[in-house]
């Protein structure tokens, strides 16, 4: 089975380089046997041509349809030749631009272009720029060029041509290649052999992450027995997320964030990815989950959307909710950005401070209990089930508001699905319906013989110790055969 080939279209084209058993012409991969065809491949496409129905095209097209790892993609080609959108894609693309980009060139100069390899570039002023071109247009060569008027703008982005560098070029090339394929073609062989590989997505400097360093152990081992070979990345490594077969992502989300764009691109490229794109939109934020809810039936605190330029009605807002009432952001977690107002005052303070961060804000009635339900689900299906109870002498699970750490969070107590009311479970269930088929954490309240939804998760918490009290390394074997049974499906499906 071969794990890569480099295709151009003419052998001449790779004259520079070391010599390559992966090299192929594009008319030798167009033409494959067969036996060639299948497998976990990375195609590395070098072709002089990505128009519409030239070589390049074609190469990367059927690389697709073979279920082949490709680069560019038919999406990066497409969007490559609709480049004057880029905006579209990233509004903030210029911000990346260094105050004075013409030290490039002549100080002087009005125009000046780069190339990028693979994310590389050889200006270090433009080198987040350049990791973020490739992250939006995964390419081996890009042309950007410039132009200076009232600020310096992307005027051009253009796929490069291999044949066409000159020797300082070439020596980028081969640097940004081998450094890009060098898990592909130089990772030592494991010794034992492994079906798929998997990524999971954390930041080790997060305050709250998802899971602990001890549970992505746990997961790292419940992947290895399972035949997944799994490697923890972190922000810094979009440009390789091509080298895996599923992205499993356990950062907290939010939409204009990396972990969203993480999602889209594993998305796009076919990986297995939880959670997914979609499972974020709909779970980051807490304006669309209440409307969703509330338009399906599913019982939730009273609830109303106050905007910010809209003139509040403070009389209103006092006989429907009464005091304390809860004022929330769409977009916190574990707990921030959700505040308790206990009289006008502090309701007017608590709405100023919190519409400098969000044009809507929730308003929602106080609901006071001893602890939240938490159940789990995967597929649909509720793997596992927690109870947090509040931090002591505060009003909710975290208190940020606390100096002694052992004070932030209450205790917790984990149980067995079957253990948990089947009223808690049904309601969470048609809940989560609404979401999607991923990973999910429903958090409830049970008030006075109702069963209320506080929110949907889309990186639920799996912490050693906590969510895992009852279930142990099962509930991690749990959710790595899940990944396992995606990827059979998929792999089964191009077979």
């Amino acid at each position: 089975m071969h794990s890569l080939y480099i295709v151009v279209d003419r052998l001449e084209d790779w004259a520079p380089y070391y010599p390559s058993s992966d090299l192929l012409t594009v008319e030798a991969y167009l033409t494959l046997p067969e036996s060639k065809k299948a497998g976990k491949t990375q195609v590395i496409n070098l072709c002089r041509d990505y128009d519409y129905l030239g070589t390049g095209y074609y190469c990367s097209l059927l690389a697709e349809a073979r279920g082949q790892r490709v680069i560019p993609s038919i999406r990066s080609i497409n969007d490559l030749a609709n480049h004057h959108y880029y905006r579209l894609y990233d509004n903030n693309l210029d911000k990346y631009l260094s105050k004075h980009p013409a030290g490039y060139g002549q100080p002087d100069t009005e125009y000046f272009g780069i190339k990028i390899f693979f994310g590389r570039v050889s200006y270090p002023p433009l080198e987040k720029l350049a990791r973020r071109l490739f992250e939006l247009y995964p390419s081996p060569i890009l042309n950007v060029e410039f132009k200076r008027g009232e600020r310096w703008e992307i005027v051009g982005i253009t796929p490069g041509n291999l044949s066409e560098l000159n020797e300082n070029e070439q020596n980028q090339f081969a640097e940004a290649i081998d450094a890009y394929s060098r898990k592909i073609w130089r990772k030592p062989r494991s010794r034992k052999r492994f079906r798929f590989e998997m990524a999971i997505l954390y930041n080790p400097q997060e305050e709250f992450p998802p899971s602990d360093t001890k549970a992505l152990k746990y997961f790292i081992k419940a992947g290895n027995e399972l035949g997944l070979d799994v490697d923890l990345i972190d922000k810094n490594d979009f440009a390789r997320l091509l080298e895996y077969d599923a992205l499993f992502i356990r950062e907290t989300t939010a939409i204009d964030h990396h972990t969203y764009r993480f999602a889209k691109r594993a998305e796009s490229e076919g990986l297995v990815v939880l959670d997914d794109p979609d499972s974020i939109l709909k779970c980051a934020n807490k304006v669309f989950l209440a409307d969703l809810l509330s338009a399906h039936g599913v019982p939730t605190p009273k609830t109303q959307l106050i905007i910010r330029d809209k003139p509040l009605d403070f009389d209103e807002l006092e006989q429907s909710f009464g005091y304390p009432l809860v004022l929330k952001i769409p977009h916190g977690s574990f707990s921030r950005g959700v505040v308790k107002a206990h009289g006008r005052d502090e309701l007017e303070n608590q709405c100023r401070e919190l519409f400098k961060e969000s044009a809507i804000l929730l308003v929602q009635e106080y609901v006071l209990t001893d602890y939240d339900w938490r159940i789990g689900f995967l597929n649909n299906r509720p793997i596992y089930a927690c109870k947090y109870f509040m931090a002591r002498g505060h009003w909710q699970i975290y208190n940020h508001s606390s100096d002694k750490a052992k004070g932030k969070s209450g205790g917790f107590e984990a149980l067995a699905v079957h253990d948990v009311p089947k009223d808690v479970v049904k309601t969470a269930s048609k809940a989560v319906k609404l979401i999607g088929d991923g990973f999910y954490g429903v958090d409830m309240k049970q008030i006075e013989g109702r069963n209320v939804i506080i929110e949907i998760n889309d990186n639920p918490s799996i912490d050693s110790g906590v969510e895992d009290d009852y279930l142990g390394e099962d509930l991690y074997r749990v959710i790595m055969e899940e990944f396992v049974r995606r990827l059979e499906r998929k792999h089964s499906a191009y077979a």
